[in-house]
């Protein structure tokens, strides 16, 4: 049954794909939607997969998400799930090559990367810093490592007390971001000073409250245990309203932010593809669109960080 199928697939992206637990989260549920199109759309009760998934049924279940109006990027990547996953079952034989023919994903629109301008970077690290709450300084140090290293959300939270040097120059913190590729970041000055002061004021109060549990977590809640991703994306759009930005700020905005005012400042693009870890230097290019004459003035004259 396509079940046994859709299990083997997601435990090869998990373990020989090396797949983050976002992508095999965003996979499972795309197969699961694939599933639940298959059963309704086939009349007859089938038992293997030749019968389930024939090229007029995955079409079908194709014009269907499109029919859903999802976003260009989404149904993308629940084209790309339904592909590789056929491609997969083409690989182990269970399937006609055929099949595959046909299912490419769609053209998408891409938009420039969202940023905030360095004023709203200002404004935004300003909000913690008015509250001196215990909360506050650890927030104060994760917006300020976020945007002085450009890590992904997930990456910030997954970072142990292990990963950073802090009493040792240069100060630098050890991250593995997708594909299991690991780097070294050397951090500056003002996020080295948040960060200092919140693991000698705020973390050892927090790790209290854990009934003796120590977790070896960077960034600790209010209960001594490891601050979720959800738990920062939070912290980071409540402090984007509390500075007045006119739209809701994101985890992933700092790091466009970061990325787009270190190429405005000079930053070398393939330099900037190693700190950012991205895989192809295409990625990274997209932020050249976005460094023009106006950007480079604003960083030069108010970059606090420059």
């Amino acid at each position: 049954m396509i079940d046994d199928f859709i299990e083997k697939y997601l435990d090869f992206l998990k373990e020989e794909k090396l797949a983050s637990s976002n992508t095999m989260e965003a996979y499972t549920a795309d197969l699961k939607q694939l599933k639940e199109f298959l059963k309704n759309y086939n009349s007859n009760e089938t038992t293997s997969p030749e019968a389930e998934l024939t090229k007029s049924n995955i079409q079908a279940y194709l014009l269907s998400l499109r029919e859903r109006n999802y976003k260009e990027t989404t149904l993308a990547r629940k084209t790309v799930v339904a592909r590789t996953f056929i491609k997969f079952l083409v690989g182990e034989g269970h399937l006609s090559k055929e099949l595959i023919d046909g299912l490419e994903a769609p053209k998408m629109i891409k938009g420039l990367p969202k940023f905030l301008t360095v004023e709203e970077i200002d404004d935004l690290l300003e909000q913690p810093a008015r509250k001196n709450t215990p909360e506050s300084l650890r927030d104060k140090a994760m917006l300020s490592l976020a945007y002085g290293t450009g890590l992904r959300a997930s990456e910030l939270v997954a970072l142990n007390l292990e990963d950073i040097t802090i009493n040792s120059l240069p100060v630098t913190l050890r991250t593995v971001g997708k594909g299991e590729k690991e780097r070294i970041l050397v951090l500056e000055p003002s996020s080295i000073e948040d960060l200092k002061r919140y693991l000698e004021e705020v973390r050892p109060k927090f790790e209290k409250t854990n009934n003796g549990n120590t977790d070896p977590a960077l960034f600790l809640n209010r209960r001594g245990a490891r601050l979720t991703r959800q738990g920062f994306w939070l912290i980071v759009k409540l402090y984007g309203q509390q500075a007045g930005i006119g739209f809701t700020v994101t985890p992933h905005m700092l790091r466009h932010s970061y990325a787009t005012h270190q190429l405005s400042g000079g930053r070398n693009l393939r330099e900037l593809q190693e700190a950012l870890g991205h895989a192809s230097l295409q990625t990274t290019q997209i932020y050249t669109q976005l460094t023009n004459e106006h950007l480079r003035e604003q960083y030069d004259k108010a970059h606090p960080r420059a």
